[in-house]
């Protein structure tokens, strides 16, 4: 469905997406990064906006800029708000039908099909101004996905949202990733979660893990677990943990905290156990979170190089 070939995207001096290579097949995919990493200016290569400066993108095998024929077969809702405020939303999604290239009588007929899908039917006469942010998202992504395009796709579809709003967009766009392709973009991954996605971070530009949750967690856990130790006897535990043969990793933040870094943590935990029964006191164990959102957190400190 999507390739990327060793992608590069300058502006000027500014590098947008950096050497990036995948293959996504047909299903749904999570675009995971922090504000800044990459995403939209990715989603931008992906949906023909903007031409690669160095490798090639191919959407169902062609490469989508300037490309008519692999352009109606997407669909795009972009993260930015909609400006036409004084239109309604029948208004703007018709517009957008008939900018597809479907005629006077069937665009009206696949904008009300759409905004009646995501929850707009009653509101869809009255102006962008008087809605709520959730009502122009649903505006927005019913634009996106009523030509009946093959790929949708969403960048920070949830943002901003109550949560009743986006619980419902939620359940919304996961009945749509049933029946086409969908890449969804996001800073948040319990929402990319929640979509039963395929996994792809990006981080500095840079595509630093790709697959599924399982995978990347995978991934993740062949790297040390880190334990935090909140004691005042932090060199005694220190040296024990040393001389019992269980740190990669051993770092001192204050007077009173040891992190541990251990590839064998049931060893480990085995030694503390032994140490607190013999006297030593410790006040508060932290293991590492193992959560998805534990793992994009780890995932984006190696990135920064917070860890070895």
């Amino acid at each position: 469905m999507l390739s990327l070939q060793n992608v590069t995207k300058l502006y000027g001096t500014v590098i947008g997406v950096n050497d990036v290579s995948a293959e996504l097949g047909q299903g749904a995919h999570g675009l995971l990064g922090p504000n800044g990493a990459g995403k939209t200016t990715l989603l931008g290569l992906i949906t023909g906006q903007l031409r690669p400066t160095i490798g090639s993108v191919n959407v169902f095998g062609e490469a989508p800029f300037g490309n008519r024929r692999i352009l109606s077969r997407i669909g795009y809702c972009p993260a930015a708000d909609l400006t036409e405020r004084n239109a309604t939303p029948r208004e703007w999604v018709t517009y957008l039908m008939r900018l597809s290239g479907f005629d006077a009588a069937e665009a009206p007929r696949r904008a009300a099909r759409a905004l009646d899908e995501v929850g707009l039917g009653e509101a869809c006469t009255r102006p962008l101004s008087t809605l709520s942010k959730g009502m122009r998202q649903r505006a927005k992504l019913a634009g996106a996905f009523a030509h009946d395009p093959d790929l949708l796709v969403l960048d920070e579809p949830f943002d901003g949202l109550d949560p009743v709003a986006r619980h419902d967009l939620v359940h919304l766009v996961r009945m749509w990733s049933q029946t086409r392709s969908l890449i969804v973009a996001s800073h948040l991954l319990h929402e990319v979660e929640a979509l039963r996605a395929d996994l792809a971070v990006i981080l500095g530009g840079r595509l630093v893990a790709n697959g599924s949750a399982s995978e990347i967690r995978e991934l993740v856990d062949a790297l040390p677990t880190e334990v935090k130790f909140k004691t005042s006897s932090v060199d005694k535990l220190a040296q024990l943990a040393c001389g019992a043969g269980v740190v990669e990793t051993l770092y001192i933040p204050n007077e009173d905290t040891l992190i541990i870094g251990t590839r064998q943590a049931g060893r480990l935990a085995d030694m503390v156990a032994k140490a607190v029964h013999d006297g030593l006191v410790v006040r508060e164990v932290i293991a590492e979170d193992r959560t998805l959102e534990g793992i994009f957190s780890r995932l984006m400190k190696l990135h920064r190089g917070v860890e070895q």
